[in-house]
């Protein structure tokens, strides 16, 4: 097996995507290759690395900034980083890629109706009900990623077939290894 590279797959999309559900997806495809692979997620860094942060603009912008010198440190020790953030201004995407190894933007991507009826947090319901202020996607913008390095689209596709999907991408760019033929 050659050294493995570092990499940082970046997903980005609304709440309600899919973004986390993929990237345990992933690591689980992944599981037998003997790769070195970190998750990054969202809610999971605000309960330790960024609990001190809100929601405003410029919290989400020091929230991934903290993020960004984790997955650099990470990615140019030859450590893929499965990120999951809404990061939803495009700058702040450009930013991570400037300052990471091997950065691909992978947008997950669902419609607002359809991220909406799987709330399972209720956040939407509140956001709509004016309960939840800077909420993405309804009070805060998204910038969609006009060019990801990689699109998901979880409406059509199982969280299977995304997660295979971009395992075909990574392995395209021999950022890891082809799978051996079972």
């Amino acid at each position: 097996m050659s050294e493995q590279q570092g990499f940082v797959l970046w997903m980005t999309g609304l709440s309600g995507a899919g973004k986390t559900t993929i990237a345990l997806e992933l690591l689980d495809q992944l599981a037998d290759r003997n790769l070195r692979l970190e998750r990054l997620d969202g809610d999971v860094v605000r309960e330790s690395l960024t609990r001190d942060l809100g929601f405003s603009k410029e919290d989400r912008t020091k929230n991934i900034e903290r993020v960004t010198f984790v997955a650099k440190l990470l990615s140019r020790n030859g450590v893929g980083c499965i990120c999951s953030f809404i990061s939803p201004y495009q700058s702040i995407r450009d930013d991570v890629r400037a300052k990471t190894t091997n950065f691909l933007e992978v947008f997950v991507d669902a419609p607002l109706d359809v991220v909406i009826d799987r709330d399972v947090k209720g956040m939407y319901k509140k956001a709509l009900a004016g309960e939840i202020k800077n909420f993405t996607g309804i009070s805060d913008p998204f910038e969609a990623p006009e060019n990801p390095d990689i699109h998901v689209r979880t409406d059509k596709q199982t969280v299977e077939e995304s997660a295979a999907f971009i395992i075909g991408e990574l392995e395209k760019l021999g950022l890891i290894p082809v799978a051996e033929p079972a």
